[in-house]
């Protein structure tokens, strides 16, 4: 397979803006991971290590095998709104006793781990990235229920958590519920829904309704353990199946039950040799325009993620907006459609169609490397099939089912952002480099166009148009659509699984993809009519 030739000049202008910008937005998402990370603040964590409990995050590193990485997803849930960031709650990929597992963990550090919309949402992406990849589930268990002032917005899909816990175990996926604190009132059901559950002596508290709920609608007098103990549930109602002594002993039995799950992966492994790229993952850096506007050739970036640096380009002189080819991340062969320039024209959407088609054909998985504008329009391009030839492109994308893997590097916007398998194209996974945008249009443009709606609405009513209001509301809405259209944004609301660092996309595409490799890598033979 031919070896991409680099052409990055690292010492000029262009390259160095770059990477400042690049620079300067990481400073700023790793300024809210250390947030994220700090739970609930030090004053909680401190009363929470004094009452002898394991940190979240301590019990994730004891619960994942030695060195073993972890894919965090969603870390930055609910940023910029009135919910902690995070959202209470750490969800991610990680391998424990030698699976590769989802683990579902509650942040009792934050208003008692309890759950709020932006968990739900966290939650329920975590649960449907298990079933999509088959990947099995632990939840690390210690919440007290819902956020009581938010339930309007939780109760009716919260349900969902347990529907989809049962609907993993009829599949045949093993769920696990470790039990180290409350777990109350509809919570009481993941233990009761996992296939597993292991509850942790003196601390777990595992009931449909606490003391003072009981004693208000029964008159009854019961104490926490009467109710809901360890003790009580392993001896008496057999919901625990494990009695654990401390949260130690609890991570190791979680361990010891993974170990015996005789797990085996239904795709297959590595094929291809996983040398390292050429050339240095920090100089992707500096290739991301700092100005989304400004278009950059993807093959730098694939000079620097995939596998000793080799790319097979597939129509290299056709539709060269779009560039297709076949390449391996960590082994794993992949196909890649990476945006050159913005724009989608008839050939590039024609181009990748095929593409999709050929890649199904072989059970290839794809990686979708995002950085468009949008599909092409005008007369000419209207009256040349547009419309047309990217549906073939978005229905090829929407029928094919070999692993969909993609990431935002620049900008997604528009129908671009479907043909280039967007959220509602049910990629497995979905990241964002820190720089990137996803709106319907950049705000300039959008404004600019809501300008022209104005003037002509005025010219049609025979009013005077207010030149001074509507520069006023094109500045109101450029600052809207920046806002909402800037990474952390986008990601707190669950549009994609995590904004990355650009020099992690070859680590993050190989567990993604291993994590995919879980499931059946199977392309469709039949799609559905493509307009000719």
């Amino acid at each position: 397979m031919p070896v991409l030739n680099s052409a990055l000049d690292t010492a000029s202008e262009t390259y160095q803006r770059n990477r400042e910008a690049q620079l300067s937005v990481l400073a700023e998402l790793e300024e809210q991971l250390d947030l994220v990370r700090a739970g609930g603040g030090e004053r909680y964590a401190e009363r929470h290590r004094h009452r002898g409990r394991l940190l979240v995050r301590q019990r994730i590193n004891l619960l994942l095998d030695r060195d073993a990485p972890f894919l965090e997803l969603s870390p930055l849930a609910a940023w910029g709104t009135e919910f902690v960031v995070g959202a209470s709650i750490v969800t991610g990929v990680g391998v424990v006793s030698g699976v590769e597992c989802v683990l579902i963990a509650h942040d009792p550090t934050v208003r008692g781990g309890a759950m709020n919309p932006y968990t739900l949402r966290k939650t329920l992406r975590a649960l449907e990235i298990a079933r999509r990849n088959r990947l099995p589930v632990i939840n690390l268990v210690e919440s007290g229920g819902a956020d009581l002032p938010s339930q309007s917005e939780l109760f009716v899909h919260a349900g969902k958590i347990f529907h989809d816990l049962t609907e993993l175990s009829a599949m045949g996926v093993p769920t696990l519920a470790l039990v180290f604190g409350n777990s109350t009132a509809g919570g009481a059901y993941v233990p009761g829904m996992c296939d597993y559950a292991v509850l942790v002596d003196g601390q777990a508290k595992v009931f449909l309704g606490g003391p003072p709920l009981v004693k208000m609608a029964t008159g009854e007098d019961a104490d926490d353990e009467e109710l809901g103990g360890a003790d009580m549930h392993s001896r008496v109602s057999g919901l625990s199946d494990h009695f654990a002594a401390d949260e130690v002993d609890c991570i190791r039995i979680g361990r010891e039950i993974v170990s015996q799950l005789n797990w085996r992966k239904l795709g297959p492994g590595p094929t291809m040799p996983a040398e390292e790229p050429l050339y240095d993952a920090d100089e992707l850096l500096g290739i991301a325009s700092a100005d989304f506007r400004v278009p950059f050739d993807p093959r730098e970036v694939l000079a620097r993620v995939v596998d000793g640096s080799r790319f097979g380009e597939y129509k290299p002189y056709y539709g060269t907006s779009l560039v297709t080819g076949w390449a391996s991340v960590h082994g794993f062969p992949v196909g890649v459609l990476a945006n050159a320039r913005g724009v989608l024209f008839s050939e590039e959407s024609k181009k990748a169609s095929e593409f999709i088609l050929l890649a199904n054909q072989i059970n290839t998985p794809l990686i979708f490397l995002q950085n468009t504008t949008g599909y092409m329009v005008g007369k000419q391009y209207e009256q040349g099939g547009i419309i047309k030839d990217g549906s073939k492109m978005i229905n090829a994308v929407t029928n094919s089912t070999v692993p969909h893997i993609t990431i935002n590097i620049g900008a997604s916007f528009g129908a671009g952002n479907y043909g280039m398998s967007g959220r509602a194209y049910d990629p497995r996974l979905m990241f964002a480099w820190a720089n990137a945008k996803l709106a319907v249009m950049g705000a300039q443009q959008l404004a600019g166009v809501l300008s022209i709606v104005g003037r002509q609405a005025a010219e049609a009513s025979d009013r005077e148009f207010d030149i001074d209001a509507d520069e006023q509301r094109r500045r109101s809405i450029e600052e809207q659509i920046n806002q909402e259209s800037h990474a952390f944004f986008v990601t707190a609301r669950l549009y994609d699984d995590g904004v990355i660092d650009p020099r992690d996309t070859r680590t993050v595409l190989g567990m993604a993809l291993s994590a995919a490799h879980s499931q059946t890598v199977e392309g469709r033979r039949g799609f559905g009519v493509f307009r000719m």
